[in-house]
């Protein structure tokens, strides 16, 4: 039997196509690269145009970003860029919103309670819950670092 599945396992490997991992990171830089662009400018003509301090600009485009994120998962566009970038769609805030959304469009049919609010958080809590420990522990570091040397 395991003989079986090494012999299957050989002749699968010579019909999958490899990977071209250099260009798939060439595309998530880019697309990623894109993304950050967009909020950046964004953000200077919220600065410029709106005289608004960097922090409050900063906070309403994250929030135009997500928005957008979320429409375009609504639409079906943010998963054909995700398809096309992989990884560079998902790292900045704006996967964030469309593991959301995505999650609450898939479970609508269950109802709002036991469908959309149950499941919207399954995959986004843990990264919520990996912010917070981590920036638990960061501060615990850093705390104990300005109270070791001071």
């Amino acid at each position: 039997m395991k003989k079986l599945k090494n012999d299957y396992k050989n002749k699968v490997k010579d019909y999958h196509p490899k990977p071209n991992y250099m260009m798939n990171c060439v595309k998530a830089f880019l697309v990623g690269g894109v993304i950050c662009t967009v909020g950046e400018v964004l953000m200077k003509m919220y600065i410029h145009y709106f005289h608004l301090s960097e922090q409050n600009a900063g906070n309403i485009t994250i929030v135009i970003l997500m928005l957008l994120s979320s429409i375009l998962t609504g639409f079906g566009i943010y998963d054909k860029i995700g398809q096309f970038s992989g990884a560079g769609s998902l790292v900045p805030v704006t996967g964030f919103a469309n593991s959301m959304v995505s999650a609450a469009m898939e479970h609508r049919s269950e109802g709002v309670v036991l469908g959309i609010a149950t499941n919207m958080f399954r995959l986004a809590g843990s990264v919520i819950v990996f912010g917070v420990v981590g920036a638990y522990i960061v501060g615990l570091i850093r705390y104990s670092l300005k109270v070791w040397i001071s």
